[in-house]
């Protein structure tokens, strides 16, 4: 499926975001560690998005965009193709509104994460666990339902959304010398440079990536994009490929994009849980593994971490025998 090419999201339609969705998302805490903060030499703050209501920072993009629909768009609904967390935010804001929402998840989803879908009124259809039959999929499902398509990251509205995270950020920890959020698509780490690159351009944007899903790290190296269909790692949200408007902020923003080993994503999910005690899903978890493998980096300086989310099926975590976390 060929994605549409969108204006470019600006500062101010971050600002005009913030106040779209303030009835409608948290203002979530930032947490700190003093373990982790001697672990890794820097001083660590921590943005947890986890505890957005339906666990994750997707809920801004999704709520900006259901609610700066006009009367007839909302009529039709809205629809999406999701690894998971967009499907259940973009239900959830779908239900705050009273509007229908249709998505295509793959059918090795959690079903827990369907479970949230259902319960916040979204329609599931299933499909193979790839970028390709996700969007081959959608197609199908948008020309049934009319719904308004709502991508998961490469659309402006949802990318002005998750930039009002690190607007809170900034004031709630005077300021940052370094912002690290996990990179699949790239939506958060779109909606952090938009806003950065204005409020604190003096703020490195860093992105962290599994290993075995490392395209965003080879497309930086090599100036252009490259797109994997269906990678294999624990980090399930962090899957997909980047598409034209958020590889626009990594490619011209990004300082640099940092990947972890499984082993590193699953040990910082435990230190997390342990030292945070908060419930990071493996996506969320990358970040942390990136900055303990590369202490000459950040060691001194202020490092926020943006906690992406907290989805993951509590009994299948992957330190548990038969665990597989969260194999979205």
């Amino acid at each position: 499926m060929k994605d549409t090419i969108m204006d470019i999201p600006t500062y101010d339609d971050m600002l005009a975001a913030h106040d779209r969705i303030a009835l409608h998302v948290r203002r979530t805490p930032v947490r700190v560690s003093d373990h982790l903060n001697d672990l890794t030499g820097a001083q660590m703050f921590f943005k947890c998005e986890n505890f957005q209501e339906p666990g994750a920072f997707k809920a801004r993009g999704a709520a900006n965009a259901v609610f700066g629909l006009d009367a007839a768009q909302a009529e039709r609904g809205v629809a999406t193709h999701s690894s998971g967390n967009h499907a259940s935010c973009l239900s959830y804001a779908a239900m705050r509104r009273g509007i229908p929402c249709n998505v295509v998840m793959p059918h090795t989803a959690p079903q827990a994460k369907k479970d949230t879908v259902a319960r916040y009124g979204g329609k599931i259809t299933e499909c193979d666990p790839s970028t390709t039959a996700r969007e081959a999929t959608f197609v199908r499902v948008q020309a049934e339902t009319g719904g308004d398509f709502v991508h998961p990251y490469n659309d402006p509205r949802v990318i002005a959304g998750q930039g009002t995270c690190s607007r809170e950020f900034m004031e709630q920890t005077d300021g940052l010398d370094v912002v690290a959020a996990p990179i699949g698509g790239g939506g958060m780490i779109s909606g952090t440079c938009l806003t950065l690159s204005t409020l604190a351009p003096e703020t490195q944007v860093i992105a962290a990536e599994p290993d075995q899903a490392d395209d965003a790290y080879r497309s930086l190296q090599a100036g252009y994009i490259i797109a994997d269909d269906a990678p294999e790692t624990i980090a399930d949200g962090l899957k997909v490929p980047l598409k034209d408007l958020t590889w626009h902020f990594v490619s011209n923003h990004v300082s640099e994009i940092f990947t972890a080993s499984e082993q590193e994503i699953v040990a910082s999910m435990k230190l997390a849980w342990k030292h945070l005690r908060i419930v990071l899903e493996p996506s969320s978890a990358v970040p942390l593994a990136c900055v303990l493998k590369n202490p000459g980096t950040f060691a001194g300086k202020r490092v926020g971490i943006i906690v992406t989310g907290g989805n993951v099926d509590l009994d299948r975590l992957p330190w548990v025998q038969g665990g597989q976390g969260d194999d979205r």
